[in-house]
């Protein structure tokens, strides 16, 4: 679900043990709105525990799972910084959203979990952002045979951030440092990020230069004395 938070965050809580349904897109689908619809700089808490147990698939349709996959790739994408916060095992529609967050923050004992579905691995986007994130050879474990990735490992892996004794005061210093950056700026940085994997460094110079002129021509325009 999501809500209002005080100041400029908007929270969107995720529990990975429930099964994923129309619901949990709708939940991602409102807050990606607001979050579209905010028109000033801020971030959205993304609170994620729990994970799928049994054969938690069988229910689900390659339409929905289409679905859940866009949505999350939209999350991915937004206007304001994503920070989440993990906690337990984290598996299934919660460990989807937590890899395509921008900044990640974990309790002690938590655990990253590819969830089962009766002899083998779930094979959806969680596997390419693991892959992509850290390496095949960090998570070959993890992808081929289900084995958790627990919360120290995640870090060395750059899964995670940070692990925390308070989340809630590490999500306070991560929105504090994230929440200023304008939307603009957020998307361009992102974007030449996600860029790099699979731009050439020779392909890459015009838009990284593109965005050093934009940063220099904003610092004229504020300067004392520029015209207004």
């Amino acid at each position: 679900m999501s809500e209002s938070s005080p100041g400029n965050a908007l929270v969107l809580r995720i529990d990975g043990a429930q099964p994923l349904s129309a619901s949990s897109v709708e939940a991602v689908a409102e807050v990606c709105d607001r979050a579209e619809d905010h028109g000033r700089p801020g971030v959205v808490e993304v609170q994620l525990t729990g994970a799928p147990g049994g054969l938690w698939a069988r229910e689900l349709t390659v339409g929905l799972v289409t679905k859940w996959e866009r949505i999350v790739r939209r999350l991915e994408r937004l206007p304001l910084a994503t920070v989440a916060v993990v906690s337990g095992d984290c598996g299934g529609t919660a460990l989807d959203l937590l890899l395509a967050t921008d900044l990640r923050i974990a309790a002690h004992g938590t655990r990253l979990l590819i969830p089962m579905d009766g002899t083998a691995t779930w094979p959806g986007m969680a596997l390419y952002r693991l892959v992509q994130q850290a390496g095949p050879a960090a998570v070959r474990r993890a992808v081929l045979l289900g084995a958790p990735i627990d919360a120290d490992r995640a870090v060395a892996l750059h899964l995670l951030d940070e692990v925390v004794t308070d989340p809630a005061a590490g999500l306070a210093a991560l929105a504090g440092v994230a929440g200023p950056i304008s939307e603009r700026d957020l998307a361009i940085r992102r974007q030449l990020m996600f860029d790099t994997t699979t731009t050439s460094f020779e392909d890459a110079l015009g838009a990284h230069l593109a965005a050093c002129e934009r940063v220099l021509r904003r610092g004229r325009a504020e300067a004392p004395g520029a015209a207004s």
